[in-house]
């Protein structure tokens, strides 16, 4: 073997030595990375009105002197911490957790702010759904409501309002009509479309709350997850008649694609909406939103 051979072995094996250690320490990094726990925020929306985000979720809770008022305590590993960020604010009693809807992925942190002392509200729904499912990381609720209801913490008056069926069929709308502040988990989405395939979902009431929560007076609607395109957390009246025009034009587009005979198998990846291209998820979401718009169509599934 030549010198020149045996030095061009050698500065292989070298740069192998190097690219080894360079993945190993990408590797260690990584796991030291995703060890780090998700970084809890709170953002203040109004006057005594705060979003609460962590780790993709979002909720809110409102601060009176005479206490607090607790929206979707989100998950376990969220709620030490929301409880934590809370206690930074204020020493004031946590008087009521409310659960938006009775999804899971929204509402199994309870466990600390009942510690704490909290009633927990609902729809009468809700409760009856969770009766029904059992799970041992969601608290029971303590009070229910019809309707509408009105809870008082301190000074502050929230109301708790049904609008009717839409991304599940106990979904709240909770406002802080002295700050023309709502919040909305999952069914009133702010620059993006649907989630997914929208499983549990009657989509002509789901219309009819659009137009009833557009009659209601407010400013700011803080929504059930954080995103990148929207980081203040909340969106407008104008979001909210953005989405219907989008979902109006769903709704469109895949009835004329069930008269063509493209339902269920051939219009989730025919129909197209490019005016909503920019839409977060546009690209994911859209053939699931088509597929449970084509079941509407196609079956009857309200």
């Amino acid at each position: 073997m030549t010198a020149k051979a045996t030095k061009s072995k050698s500065f292989k094996h070298t740069d192998m030595r190097i690219i080894v250690l360079l993945i190993a320490l990408l590797i260690e990094s990584g796991v030291v990375i995703a060890q780090q726990p998700p970084a809890a925020v709170v953002k203040p929306v109004a006057d005594g009105v705060y979003i609460f985000e962590f780790a993709g979720y979002q909720s809110m809770f409102v601060v009176d002197p005479g206490g607090v008022l607790i929206i979707d305590p989100i998950s376990p590993a969220a709620a030490t911490a929301y409880l934590a960020e809370v206690r930074k604010l204020t020493s004031a009693p946590i008087r009521y957790v409310v659960y938006s809807h009775h999804h899971f992925d929204h509402i199994a942190g309870g466990a600390p702010f009942k510690q704490a002392g909290a009633v927990f509200v609902a729809h009468r729904n809700a409760k009856v759904q969770l009766e029904r499912l059992k799970n041992p990381a969601v608290v029971p609720i303590d009070q229910t409501i019809d309707e509408s209801k009105t809870v008082t913490v301190g000074r502050t008056k929230v109301d708790l309002l049904y609008l009717g069926r839409n991304h599940s069929d106990n979904s709240l709308v909770v406002s802080v009509p002295s700050r023309k502040v709502i919040y909305a988990a999952d069914w009133l989405p702010v620059g993006e479309l649907i989630w997914r395939n929208v499983f549990d979902s009657y989509i002509d009431e789901w219309f009819e709350g659009i137009d009833r929560v557009l009659a209601l007076d407010w400013e700011k609607l803080v929504v059930g997850h954080a995103r990148a395109h929207n980081p203040k957390g909340w969106g407008t009246k104008d979001d909210v008649r953005a989405f219907k025009a989008y979902f109006t034009d769903l709704k469109e587009a895949v009835r004329v694609a069930y008269m063509q005979g493209l339902c269920p198998n051939r219009a989730p990846n025919e129909v197209k909406l490019p005016k909503y291209a920019n839409l977060f998820e546009y690209e994911e979401f859209l053939p699931m939103n088509v597929d449970r718009m084509c079941l509407y169509w196609r079956n009857g599934w309200q």
